[in-house]
């Protein structure tokens, strides 16, 4: 069954009907007009019609199956990918690793899944296809906006695997519509779009939130690059129009500001995947001449809620989202939420869709009576001057109840011992949650959204602390 339908001239329409509840399918594109700027990439900006034409062509392309791998690092070649895949009925996985491990086992539960990449032999043993080089695909002008039904599941997208495997995540045409509309309007981009550059994968439901689908849906148009070292990022920015909005993470955030290089004029500068701390934003705004937001949300839930870190620890959920309480336990439903996903968080819900922040329920220690988070402890460490990153870990096994616990702190602090860090972590901390013992580490094993899993740092601690040193 053809999934498309509708002419260009009635998108809009479409979109106005659909908004109405009167009408089932959505436009691939709802916020840009056909010669509306979509993507910068190094060859020159490319227009929405352009990335339609270059989508079909690809679509025409691809391997046979229902299920893509879509593994491209380029954004442009994603987005193109990812609309391809749509013209040919398939559904994107989106996987936040790409290691071996993770990709043997798509393979084995999504049958007859493809891949595409910018490298051959990407995924040894499936078949799969490179992008193809400038001037291949054969523009040809496309007849009509695709229409995509909005109770179609396009996207499978993985948690990244912090506190276990990666868990899929469907995600219907219609709530990816509402989740660009919604962040955009939160942001302020529908009224001022801006130029999007993003430090963070797109196959991350970060990225592909605050990145692509704020271009397609909130009227943004994107880098198509993934700059990571500080110089790279200067240049991108460099490179695309003002407005300009930099996506990134407190990691990114912080390389940056310490590289010492001059800074492009910024407009907006977003975070997420990690807590920032109000310090790191204050030299960030100092340094970009932006107000710094983040997202708050999770692969589950989609992006829930916006602040601007400097106004206050009030997260505002965006949209229609609402909250709900039960037990210990809070849910997010309605708006662009697919379902209703219960959280991990400890919220305390307020007026008018406000809401703060008390921790992961998997983040909450309590050692002999005493109680604290690990996100207040890593906080506290990592204010400390001269730490760079920094992260306490309990270790598997441990049992939080027992007085006997010790947590393990792994710590990058160049020109500190750790005599100097214990010292300055006693003045902040409770003698309870002091860790045993303290590893210094030229740099900690974060992904490449800044996260630190659960599994990494576990790997972590057997390789420098090893079981038979964590309980003493």
């Amino acid at each position: 069954m053809n999934p498309f339908s509708a002419s260009v001239n009635d998108s809009q329409t479409s979109a106005a009907a659909d908004a109405a509840g009167t009408s089932t399918h959505l436009p691939l594109v709802t916020a840009l007009g056909l010669d509306d700027v979509l993507a910068w990439c190094a060859s020159g900006p490319v227009r929405v019609r352009e990335f339609l034409a270059d989508a079909q062509a690809l679509a025409a392309l691809l391997p046979a199956g229902d299920w893509l791998l879509n593994m491209c690092e380029d954004r442009y070649h994603f987005a193109v990918g990812f609309a391809a895949g749509l013209m040919r009925g398939k559904v994107s996985l989106q996987p936040a690793s790409q290691s071996p491990e993770t990709l043997q086992r798509l393979a084995a539960d999504y049958p007859g899944v493809s891949w595409l990449a910018e490298k051959a032999d990407t995924v040894p043993g499936l078949p799969g296809m490179v992008f193809p080089a400038p001037g291949v695909l054969q523009r040809t002008e496309v007849p009509q906006m695709p229409q995509v039904a909005a109770e179609r599941v396009v996207a499978i997208l993985f948690t990244s695997g912090s506190t276990g495997l990666p868990q899929p995540h469907r995600k219907t045409w219609g709530k990816l519509v509402q989740n660009g509309r919604a962040e955009s309007a939160a942001l302020g981009l529908l009224q001022r779009p801006h130029s999007l550059v993003g430090t963070v994968p797109v196959q991350h439901s970060y990225g592909f939130e605050s990145t692509f689908l704020n271009a397609l849906h909130g009227g943004c148009s994107f880098a198509a690059g993934k700059p990571f070292y500080p110089q790279d990022i200067v240049a991108a920015l460099q490179a695309v129009p003002r407005p300009r909005m930099l996506v990134t993470t407190p990691f990114h955030l912080s390389a940056l500001l310490a590289s010492g290089l001059p800074l492009p004029a910024m407009d907006l500068v977003l975070s997420a995947t990690a807590p920032l701390s109000p310090e790191l934003a204050h030299r960030a705004e100092a340094a970009c001449g932006a107000p710094v937001h983040e997202i708050y949300g999770s692969t589950e839930s989609s992006a829930l809620a916006c602040r601007r870190t400097l106004d206050g620890a009030h997260w505002q959920l965006m949209g229609t989202v609402q909250l709900e309480h039960e037990g210990d336990t809070t849910y997010a439903n309605g708006g662009h939420v697919e379902g209703r996903v219960p959280l991990a968080d400890v919220i305390e819900s307020g007026e008018g869709g406000r809401f703060l922040l008390h921790g992961r329920h998997a983040d909450l220690i309590n050692i002999a009576g005493k109680r604290t988070s690990l996100a207040y402890l890593n906080h506290q460490i990592g204010a400390l001057p001269g730490v760079v990153d920094a992260a306490f870990f309990l270790p598997d096994g441990a049992d939080s109840d027992a007085a006997v616990t010790r947590l393990v702190a792994f710590v990058v602090a160049p020109g500190l011992d750790a005599r100097a860090v214990m010292a300055g972590l006693r003045e902040r901390l409770d003698a309870i949650f002091l860790p045993r013992p303290l590893v210094l580490l030229p740099a900690l094993p974060r992904n490449s959204t800044g996260k630190l899993t659960r599994q990494a740092l576990q790997v972590l601690y057997e390789q420098t602390v090893g079981p038979a040193h964590g309980a003493h």
